[in-house]
């Protein structure tokens, strides 16, 4: 049986393929899940680095890049391989300051894992394709996070119904003003 709101589902949730990359880029959060996800494409061999990005946070005591950091050594995942991206405090300054740090450190890229929540997959590559130049592709490889809110399930509980359309919302607040500018390009 179909649901009304099944359009919602494939534009909010959603994965591609992913190919090996430059970078696996995780856009912060205090989600474990995350930082697993990025593990397994690392010992895969799907990308020499790890972007973590995430400042303070009130849901943790450290920053989201520490906390996601410690998980990602805790998984073996070798220090020099996890860049650090530690100031941002949205998903905006998460791709804008990632974009930056990779710059830094004098990476060419031309393909990216982004690995996200799985109900902030489309807010999550939007931001990264505004904030990173046109000629990179991405490839979104979600996860289940702590809140246990998946395609099949976010609109049987009031709590992950609003945290999904909470991110649409936001989708349309977030690129409302991009429109414009890249109609005009």
């Amino acid at each position: 049986m179909t649901n009304p709101f099944d359009c919602i589902t494939e534009f909010m949730f959603f994965e591609t393929g992913i190919e090996p990359s430059e970078v696996i880029l995780i856009p912060g959060g205090s989600h474990p899940q995350l930082m697993k996800k990025a593990a397994e494409l690392y010992h895969r061999g799907l990308a020499p680095y790890i972007l973590p990005s995430g400042g303070q946070s009130p849901k943790i005591s450290s920053t989201e890049w520490e906390f996601l950091r410690a998980v990602g050594i805790s998984l073996g995942v070798p220090e020099n391989a996890i860049l650090r991206e530690d100031k941002a405090t949205n998903t905006f300054e998460n791709a804008r300051y990632s974009w930056l740090e990779l710059q830094q450190q004098g990476i060419r890229l031309r393909k990216a894992i982004l690995v996200c929540k799985s109900y902030h997959a489309r807010r999550a590559l939007l931001t990264y394709q505004v904030e990173f130049p046109l000629n990179i592709e991405f490839f979104v490889s979600p996860v289940t996070d702590k809140t246990g809110t998946t395609s099949d399930n976010w609109y049987l509980d009031e709590h992950k119904i609003n945290r999904v359309m909470n991110e649409l919302t936001k989708v349309g607040q977030y690129f409302k003003q991009h429109i414009p500018k890249w109609v005009n390009k």
